[in-house]
Order: structure tokens, then C-alpha cells, then sequence
């Protein structure tokens, strides 16, 4: 039985809106799944007109389902960009098959290409880069490709970020031979500094490619914990320690509302920094996600059925 088994409400109050945040959060995209998906009735009730909505393709699920999920946001009037993740995807066949039908079913000309969070490939693909060499997102207006801020263990087991840093410079050199448009979505963070200090640092390394930035939702502090964990958050995770070492704080969700203040009064002070826009990873639920981002987004955060 849970030592403290209460919730705490907090009364109902007005966000008075930072017009920092506001011009922080303009253009931001968020990530579904298609189950998660299922459980909102009507998008345009909760993101801005022609969002860019990531769908993340989680080992199992079947393209007929991530086909379906990309389609009706695109008859929603989001831009879809779905996920590619290079270590469940068997063989070029599959590939080619997966691309025909987001292309022919769900009008999709953006996607993220990452490794993705198996052990084992399934096939002969193991990294974005591989799928990049294959030539088949030719005609793509938009390719995102994965970065990591705080490093991560699956490309670097033994820690550090050599092998992330290769990976960066061997993008950087694929995104100045094609057209679409690239750029960086990376892992969610929790404390700005460490975030502003890799940002400056891969762009004095010479790395042009914005910086979607990730960040986590609103959710429960207990939520953020375990997935932090799991995805190998690195310094900020002592942000989420410290939280749960208060029991103020303990029972209340966590906003993103400091780390976002953080780096959106970076930005203004430094109009050359390279994160473009935020991208949010929806743990605690996207109708939580949209909504602290309609309260706090001034006109970024508009849904398309009030704009």
C-alpha cells in the first residue's frame, strides 16, 4: 500500500503567457502513436492548424495501422512525419513497401529517420544513415534525423559521445547533397543548460542543422522518471531526482514550463541560437500535452478549430 495515497489538486488559475514562450513554442510538432491516437476524437480541438505531428513506429506494430494513423492527420491538415526506425525494418523490400504507402494513402513527404530502440536488428539495417545511402527518400521535402544531447548508450555503450559526434558529422555532410530540408529532433531533456551547451557546441564543431529540441509533456513525476531511465537521459535526469527528493513537489505533475522559459529567454537574448523549434514527447497524454501548450503559447498554441 502507497505511503501517500492522495492526490492534490491545484485550484484552477489564468497562465499569464510570456511572449518569450509564445514566439518559443511557434511552429512546435509533437509525437503520437497510433493507439494513442485512437483515444483523441478531434485533433483540430487541440493543435494549432498544420502542426507537425510525428508518428512513432513502435516494434510490432503493423504499417496497416501506422498507414491509417497518417492519414487521417493528413485529412486533418497536419503534416505527418513518421517515423522510420532502421533496426525493425527487414530488408529495402519493406522499406520501399513502407514508403509507397504512407506516400499513395497519406499524401507523406517528411519522416524521421533514426536507429530506433531494438537490441537486434531485424535485418540488414542498423542506423539512419543506412537508410539515407539507400536513395529511396529522393523525393522527400523533409528528413529529420535523430540527435542526442546527452548522448546516448545504444550508439555509444560505454558512454561519452564519439560515436554520436561521428554520427552527427556524417549527417551534416548527407544534408548538403539534397534538397529536402534537414534537421535535428532530438531526446527529451529536462534542464536547459545542458541542452544550450551541446547546442553551441555541435554548431562550433561545425554542425548547421536546426535543433528540434525534445522535450517531455506534462506527466506524473513518477512517468518522466521511468522513461528517462529507460531512453538513458543523462545530467538532467537529476532535475526529475531532485523533484522527487521534495514532497511538495512529489505529488504535483511536472510541467515543462521551467526548462522551456529557459531556453526560450536563450533565444531571444541569442537570435543565432540553432534550436528552431520545440518538439514535444507527449508522456503524461497529448490532450495534456495540447492543453498546457494552449494555455501557455499565446497565439502558438491556438488549436485550428478556434483560429
Amino acid at each position: 500500500m502507497a505511503l501517500l495515497n492522495f492526490k492534490r489538486t491545484a485550484p484552477a488559475q489564468e497562465v499569464t503567457v510570456n511572449p518569450q514562450v509564445e514566439s518559443f513554442l511557434k511552429d512546435y510538432s509533437i509525437e503520437v502513436m497510433p493507439r494513442t491516437a485512437e483515444k483523441v476524437e478531434d485533433f483540430r480541438e487541440l493543435l494549432p492548424e498544420g502542426t507537425r505531428v510525428y508518428i512513432a513506429h513502435i516494434e510490432g506494430t503493423p504499417i496497416d495501422e501506422m498507414a491509417a494513423t497518417a492519414a487521417r492527420l493528413n485529412r486533418d491538415g497536419y503534416k505527418v512525419m513518421p517515423h522510420f526506425p532502421a533496426r525493425i525494418i527487414k530488408d529495402k523490400a519493406t522499406l520501399t513497401d513502407w514508403i509507397s504507402r504512407y506516400q499513395g494513402e497519406a499524401d507523406v513527404n517528411q519522416a524521421l529517420l533514426l536507429a530506433g530502440g531494438v537490441a537486434q536488428p531485424h535485418g540488414e539495417f542498423d542506423s539512419s544513415m543506412q537508410l539515407l545511402e539507400t536513395g529511396l527518400f529522393g523525393d522527400f521535402d523533409r528528413l529529420h534525423v535523430a540527435g542526442h544531447p546527452e548522448g546516448n548508450r545504444d550508439i555509444d555503450p560505454k558512454g561519452g559521445m564519439k560515436n554520436v559526434d561521428e554520427a552527427l558529422a556524417w549527417k551534416q555532410k548527407f544534408s548538403e547533397t539534397t534538397d529536402a530540408k534537414m534537421a535535428l529532433a532530438t531526446q527529451f531533456a529536462f534542464d536547459a543548460d545542458p541542452i544550450i551547451a551541446w547546442a553551441n557546441s555541435i554548431k562550433a564543431a561545425g554542425i548547421d542543422l536546426p535543433v528540434h529540441i525534445g522535450i517531455a509533456g506534462p506527466a506524473k513525476l513518477q512517468t518522466l522518471i521511468k522513461f528517462a531511465i529507460a531512453c538513458g537521459v543523462g545530467p538532467s535526469l537529476k532535475v526529475l531526482q531532485k523533484r522527487a527528493m521534495d514532497v511538495t513537489k512529489l505529488l504535483l505533475p511536472y510541467e515543462p514550463t521551467e526548462v522551456i522559459t529557459a531556453l526560450a529567454a536563450h533565444k531571444a537574448a541569442n537570435p543565432d541560437f540553432n534550436i528552431e523549434s520545440v518538439h514535444f514527447f507527449p508522456l503524461g497524454g497529448i490532450k495534456t500535452n495540447a492543453n498546457w501548450a494552449i494555455a501557455n503559447g499565446g497565439a502558438s498554441g491556438v488549436p485550428a478549430d478556434q483560429a
